[in-house]
């Protein structure tokens, strides 16, 4: 099998587990209130899950009044896709126009699969493919989750609340590989986890960014100053 061809199978691969999660929204977006136009739309425009999913959530338990806190919250857990493109823009390379197409494609999927190929090359085809891949394949499923959230019932019983999890998973083990990664992984897994409780939706995604941050500039530091004692 040739590299590029294990990449678009780990691109797939990546699709379709995301993918699937879109059911899970449209179904919950149509619960929360939304109709299927609203949903869908929000899919298209919007097009980053966990920004999407906080908006429903918090729209679902204040309505109309609680609009602006549901704005807040997506845009507080798309903050993070700033970070992602300032990563990603030497990596997409091109004028304006390729770097304004490549933004709203842009997402921890794509970011995850394109970072994690050595080749340039390959980079690039692990964005586009992951990202163009994930926009159809999610905005297709988040409308068919809307037509039938109805018939379908809870998500949560049919572990589509679960893809995007793995998906992450499937990407993030391969890469632990060294001590440092796995120590880094687990203080920001339980940051996050201390802090979700007591914070709004956002806040604990972007401890665990400062806390990985944080992590991996002190064990490098440590790592050289060790070095140098030897």
């Amino acid at each position: 099998m040739t590299a590029e061809r294990e990449v678009w199978r780990e691109s797939l691969g990546v699709v379709l587990a995301t993918s699937a999660y879109g059911i899970s929204f449209g179904a919950l977006a149509v619960a929360s209130g939304l109709d299927v136009w609203q949903t869908c739309v929000l899919s298209l425009l919007m097009f980053t899950g966990g920004s999407q999913f906080a908006f429903v959530g918090v729209f679902t338990a204040g309505g109309v009044a609680a609009l602006p806190s549901a704005i807040a919250s997506a845009a507080l857990l798309g903050v993070r896709n700033v970070a992602y493109g300032m990563r990603m823009s030497p990596i997409v390379g091109g004028g304006p126009v390729r770097k304004a197409a490549a933004a709203h494609f842009t997402i921890d999927e794509s970011t995850a699969v394109a970072i994690s190929q050595s080749d340039p090359r390959l980079r690039q085809v692990g964005f586009w493919v992951t990202g163009i891949g994930i926009f159809v394949g999610w905005n297709i499923t988040t409308l068919v989750g809307a037509l039938v959230g109805d018939v379908l019932g809870d998500p949560k019983a049919w572990g589509l609340d679960a893809a995007a999890a793995a998906a992450f998973l499937a990407l993030l083990w391969p890469r632990l590989r060294q001590r440092q990664a796995v120590v880094v992984g687990i203080a920001a897994a339980v940051v996050a986890a201390a802090f979700t409780p007591m914070l709004m939706p956002g806040l604990p995604v972007l401890s665990r960014a400062g806390t990985a941050s944080t992590s991996s500039s002190g064990m490098a530091e440590w790592r050289r100053c060790t070095a140098g004692t030897t």
